[in-house]
């Protein structure tokens, strides 16, 4: 089990920028998968990303690709999501969550959960 924190959101103009970050304790960080899902009012949960235990590996979901970033710095046990020309619809709560199959688009595959950030993309 391991336990995450979510920070870096916020409101920003389309187009713009965020990084939001994640912050992980508990069980060895490394040795999860980690993957980022956000969810919009009246919306189902949607995966955005997630990366492997080494970082070599990554995923994206086809509405982010080219425009996010997943890394993560395992010394610091802490995962990223840059995120560069924001739509509008991007505005969602962002979550981090842990796993051990960074290959796997489901919610389900992943067993701990942070508390999630607020994204909000202004026209």
């Amino acid at each position: 089990q391991v336990q995450l924190v979510e920070s870096g959101g916020g409101l920003v103009q389309a187009g713009g920028s965020l990084r939001l970050s994640c912050a992980a304790s508990g069980r060895t960080f490394s040795s999860y998968a980690m993957g980022w899902f956000r969810q919009a009012p009246g919306k189902e949960r949607e995966f955005v990303a997630a990366i492997s235990w080494t970082g070599a590996d990554t995923y994206y979901a086809d509405s982010v690709k080219g425009r996010f970033t997943i890394s993560r710095d395992n010394a610091k046990n802490t995962v990223y999501l840059q995120m560069n020309s924001l739509k509008p619809e991007d505005t969602a709560v962002y979550y981090c969550a842990a796993g051990f199959l960074a290959s796997s688009r489901s919610p389900l595959d992943f067993s701990s959960w942070g508390q999630g950030t607020q994204v909000t993309v202004s026209s």
